[in-house]
């Protein structure tokens, strides 16, 4: 049984730092594209970042671009998102996503598996 299982979320003031987690399990860690995800309320879910499955080619969203770091771990099975100089608006539901044939890119309904979700708020 394929699991992913988000941690780190919280709250935290503007300008300051969080990192997600997402741990895999049932699956060939290292086979799998990993990104994240975010969702706030009422709106879409929206791509964040993408890692290879070496970890040697990262892409993020130019919202977060320059903010947000994408790493793993495949010793670990994890995927990680570092979160820095946090906004009001970055305010969302953060998933991670694995992709098994790298076809997924963007598009949220390619990925083939998905966590449960962490919040993370920002106050202003």
């Amino acid at each position: 049984q394929v699991q992913l299982v988000e941690s780190g979320g919280g709250l935290v003031q503007a300008g300051g730092s969080l990192r997600l987690s997402c741990a895999a399990s049932g699956v060939t860690f290292s086979s799998y594209i990993m990104a994240w995800f975010r969702q706030a309320p009422g709106k879409d879910r929206d791509f964040v970042a993408r890692i290879s499955r070496s970890g040697g080619n990262t892409y993020y969203a130019d919202s977060v671009k320059g903010r947000f770091t994408i790493s793993r771990d495949n010793a670990l099975n994890t995927v990680f998102l570092q979160m820095n100089s946090l906004k009001a608006e970055d305010t969302a539901v953060y998933y991670c996503a694995a992709d098994r044939d790298g076809r997924a890119l963007l598009t949220p309904k390619m990925y083939d598996y998905w966590g449960q979700g962490t919040q993370v708020t920002v106050s202003s």
